[in-house]
């Protein structure tokens, strides 16, 4: 069975968030600030298990512009101007099938470490 495959994705800039529609008829919309904090990069998934970064403080950042990685993914170029995460379709698909559990387990993570999703003032 083949994976399935976007027929449509559109930036929501004011929104903050990414629609994306699949072959297979699932539809989702993903904010900025859930697609930020599970970035597919280096930066926030580290270089191996356990090495995951906890990332904070997102809760405004947007969505500049999204950018095509062959045929299978996007580069999406956030405005805190992180943007080296490659979001192949598989991940992008993971993300919306998986986001109420992900979500959840982002906030819990972050109360445990005592950190908010507001941006730090200074």
């Amino acid at each position: 069975m083949n994976a399935p495959r976007p027929v449509e994705l559109r930036l929501k800039k004011a929104e903050r968030l990414l629609e994306i529609a699949f072959d297979d008829g699932k539809r989702f919309r993903l904010p900025a600030e859930y697609l930020r904090v599970e970035s597919p990069s280096a930066e926030v998934q580290g270089h191996g298990p356990g090495e995951r970064r906890l990332v904070s403080g997102r809760a405004q950042v947007g969505i500049m512009e999204i950018e095509p990685v062959g045929n299978y993914a996007v580069r999406i170029l956030f405005d805190d101007l992180h943007d080296t995460g490659i979001y192949s379709w598989s991940y992008l698909y993971e993300l919306g099938i998986e986001q109420e559990e992900r979500w959840r387990h982002y906030l819990d993570a972050l109360a445990a470490e005592g950190l908010s999703r507001e941006p730090k003032r200074g």
